[in-house]
């Protein structure tokens, strides 16, 4: 078994993760610093920071969960880091991100424990749907929601045609099936504006919905099944209730707290409770 395959099965993070473990250097194999692309046998011994990591285990208690992440939050695996997502969300389970969402990013973003989820959802070739709604520093004109929704020439790559509308004076609706680095905050850029306000309201066919800022809530059984890969792998789940994450703590409202529809109507910050 691939090392980054088995990291990621045994619950401790993604397969993508494993791979920037493995990188920077934080994994051994039988006490002998990793590389990518190694292969796990039986009887072989795995370690991330010097600490065991068990072979692959079956998903006893599977968890998908929707959050609604505040700005100033990070997601990351590595509790070492303040304000990570993992002990902002505080669940009982090892969980980790399905993609990720900049710190200065609020909005919709799945965690599970299941690593063939993760991987199933971010290929790329996929083509699965983000949604956004974005607040500039200047007006939106029709040119620019033109330009967006062509393809924007960045320094690295040629954004891919996307789905752009106005929703408001200084706001766009954007649908992106790329998931370049930053790319809404570079592709603004790109033309001539600066991104105040950025929140995610939909993946793939999830929806963020009238989930308050910093709770989350589990995934329905449709919405899981919509995400797993062949049946014979998907899992019975029993969704529960929105929650409020243990860690919820008073944030400024980013610009772009608005409803994702209507594009004008400012959301209070929901109370801690």
């Amino acid at each position: 078994m691939r090392l980054n395959k088995y990291i990621g099965e045994s619950g401790h993070c993604s397969r993508r993760e494993a791979d920037a473990l493995i990188e920077a250097g934080r994994v051994t194999l039988n006490g002998a610093p990793a590389v990518l692309g190694m292969q796990v046998g039986e009887g072989d011994e795995v370690r991330v920071d010097g600490q065991p990591i068990g072979p692959a285990r079956k998903l006893e208690r599977p968890v998908y969960i929707a959050l609604n992440k505040p700005v100033g939050i990070t997601c990351t695996t590595d509790r070492r880091i303040a304000g990570n997502i993992v002990d902002f969300v505080g669940h009982d389970e090892r969980i980790f991100m399905i993609g990720r969402l900049d710190k200065d990013s609020e909005g919709l973003i799945l965690l599970t424990n299941d690593g063939d989820i993760v991987n199933e959802v971010l290929r790329a070739a996929h083509g699965h749907e983000k949604e956004y709604l974005v607040y500039v520093d200047g007006l939106v004109t029709d040119e620019f929601v033109k330009r967006m929704a062509g393809g924007v020439q960045l320094d690295d790559a040629l954004t891919q045609p996307c789905k752009v509308r106005k929703v408001g004076a200084q706001r766009i609706d954007i649908v992106l099936t790329q998931g370049l680095n930053r790319q809404i905050r570079r592709m603004c850029e790109a033309l001539g504006h600066k991104v105040l306000g950025l929140k995610r309201t939909r993946i793939m066919h999830i929806e963020l919905g009238e989930l308050a800022r910093g709770q989350w809530r589990d995934l329905t059984e449709q919405e899981v099944a919509g995400l797993a890969p062949p049946p014979e792998r998907r899992v019975k789940w029993q969704p529960g209730v929105a929650r409020t994450s243990p860690a919820t703590v008073a944030l400024e409202p980013a610009g772009a707290s608005t409803t994702a529809r209507g594009g004008s109507k400012r959301r209070e910050p929901p109370r801690s409770r």
